[in-house]
């Protein structure tokens, strides 16, 4: 069984000053999320309000809103094949994201068409 290339990450970039983080995934699509939406969608039980909301689809509309506050993400650690744990400069650090789930909250327009 081989590794789904739409759900596996490639590259993983971080731009503080842009306030982005770009994945470029293994069929060559590329994702790039807003900071200040990727800590809003952090997907432990505490930011997802307890265990039985984890799981529960994104609103893709939470990548479009204006930031109301600068991120910055320490270190990026990836836990086996299938996921990234980030570590957010506001000490954060218990959202396990999914490359499954993240390619699955892709906000561009290919990916969410309005």
């Amino acid at each position: 069984m081989g590794v789904n290339k739409k759900t596996f990450a490639k590259e993983v970039s971080v731009n503080t000053a842009e306030q982005t983080l770009t994945i470029i995934w293994g069929d060559g699509h590329q994702t790039v999320f807003p900071l200040e939406g990727l800590r809003k969608s952090c997907p432990c039980a505490v930011c997802a309000g307890g265990h039985e909301n984890m799981g529960k689809p994104i609103d893709p509309d939470i990548f479009k809103k204006p930031p109301t506050q600068t991120w910055t993400i320490t270190n990026l650690e990836e836990m086996g094949n299938y996921a990234v744990q980030i570590y957010w400069g506001d000490g954060h650090n218990t959202g396990i994201y999914q490359w499954e789930s993240l390619r699955s909250m892709c906000p561009c327009d290919i990916c969410q068409p309005e």
